[in-house]
């Protein structure tokens, strides 16, 4: 059955982010998980370094988070919520506003973070249209940075790997830096951060006028490989958004609910976002759930007579899916009950203690973290941060090694992601940081022979 199963995942599947090929020689397919591991088809265990792509919070097959769906599962499993709501959606939506920023004040729910983001633009497009602003019409993303993987939230994206190839699809953004430390030429968080808000002030100084909104990931830029903002960047940015009328999008998709040790992680500088985007945690890791947060200053604009066309029309068929929004509901109370977000910080220090023998690896050149979200950074020489040669595919083979070993996660380039479930244990988190580490030694150690 094993081999069956392998040969029709070859033959049949297109996996996302993945080079086919690459899968064919090495498959996987996944049975079933309890607690923080997972168990693929031939019966092998796995720790769940990366949270099923950074979802999940409290493991797999959580009791509560089963009952939740069974329990609605007798009620209804699906109604659309174009032109009326339903329970659970309610519900959630009261929840959501009670936890998030106070300038928050209205949920469009949607299925995934591209979506939430994807609304987010049109909502700040068609906001200066329906108050008469009719010349903001741009945008500006922030450099290295993702938002998903439809064509407006790539449109704002701004990593060459992903984005390049569907350039003739795009609407042009403007592109402002983000302040990475670690590869800057100073290396001075306070330098790179000024540095890097003078420039985008200098771009809003000249086209304030005709930009709509900036958006930006907060606190961290996942995709663009785990960068850590240093203090005050991204409350300066908040700033410099307010001073010149542009409205502010925060992506909170990979950070939100709890990740970085805060619920949202724009609490670190009491960011208040005109408009922000949710997904992943939200219910738990269970269900695809997405909402976009809004404003009411914003939510007015269109709030009006049908012929004055300031509708917004957008929508999805399993909006406020009840399943998902029940789930998710289960999750935020579950986050109350178990302090979640109160243990995330508490072990991330404890985490962050592991790191330090890391860091003493020769081909370790940064390890960068927020809560329970981690990048490591593989180079070939940590003196002048020079990187292995793309072809060598470091990171990529210590994922494999590290999936030998028995833990899961995917790289970003060179960079291992590390981002846990949130209830990840202090033993469990010393057994996976060890597993990381015989990989990392034990494929450096191989590429620098071949090499040498």
């Amino acid at each position: 059955m094993q081999s069956s199963l392998i040969e029709k995942s070859k033959k049949y599947l297109w996996l996302p982010f993945t080079q086919m090929k690459d899968y064919d020689e090495n498959p996987i397919i996944i049975e079933s998980g309890n607690g923080i591991k997972v168990k693929d088809i031939e019966g092998k265990e796995y720790y769940d370094g990366y949270s099923a792509l950074w979802l999940n919070v409290h493991g797999h097959r959580k009791k509560e988070l089963d009952d939740a769906i069974k329990a609605q599962l007798d009620k209804i499993a699906h109604s659309t919520l174009l032109g009326m709501s339903n329970v659970p959606a309610t519900e959630l939506a009261e929840k959501l506003i009670e936890i998030s920023p106070e300038k928050l004040t209205r949920v469009f729910y949607s299925d995934s973070g591209a979506e939430a983001m994807e609304i987010a633009l049109k909502m700040a497009y068609q906001y200066w249209m329906n108050i008469g602003r009719t010349e903001k019409k741009k945008f500006i993303a922030m450099q290295n940075g993702y938002h998903g993987d439809t064509i407006g939230a790539v449109s704002i994206g701004s990593i060459d790997l992903y984005h390049q190839v569907y350039g003739p699809l795009m609407f042009e953004s403007f592109k402002a830096p983000i302040p990475d430390v670690y590869h800057s030429k100073s290396g001075d968080p306070v330098q790179c951060r000024e540095e890097c808000l003078a420039i985008l002030e200098k771009l809003l100084e000249e086209h304030h006028h005709e930009i709509a909104a900036l958006t930006i990931e907060s606190m961290v830029q996942g995709a663009g490989g785990m960068i850590v903002m240093p203090e005050g960047f991204l409350s300066g940015v908040r700033k410099l958004c307010t001073k010149y009328e542009v409205l502010m999008i925060v992506d909170e998709v990979a950070t939100g609910f709890g990740r970085t040790g805060r619920m949202f992680a724009c609490e670190y500088e009491e960011v208040q976002p005109d408009l922000m985007a949710v997904g992943k945690c939200i219910t738990g890791g269970y269900l695809p759930i997405a909402a976009t947060l809004a404003t009411e200053d914003l939510y007015q604009a269109f709030y009006d007579d049908f012929d004055q066309r300031k509708t917004l029309f957008h929508g999805h068929s399993y909006t406020g899916n009840q399943l998902g929004c029940a789930v998710a509901v289960e999750n935020l109370r579950l986050f109350e009950k178990e302090n979640i977000v109160e243990e995330v910080a508490k072990k991330a220090e404890y985490l962050s203690s592991l790191f330090e023998e890391l860091k003493t690896l020769p081909h370790v050149g940064d390890i960068r973290q927020l809560g329970f979200m981690c990048g490591i950074e593989l180079v070939s020489s940590k003196e002048t941060k020079e990187p292995f040669p793309f072809t060598e595919r470091v990171g990529y083979r210590t994922t494999l090694k590290m999936r030998e070993f028995g833990m899961l996660t995917r790289p970003l380039g060179d960079v291992l992601v590390f981002m846990p479930p949130h209830v990840s244990t202090r033993a469990e988190l010393k057994a996976m940081v060890e597993i990381m580490k015989k990989a990392i030694i034990e494929v450096t150690d191989e590429v620098m022979k071949v090499g040498s």
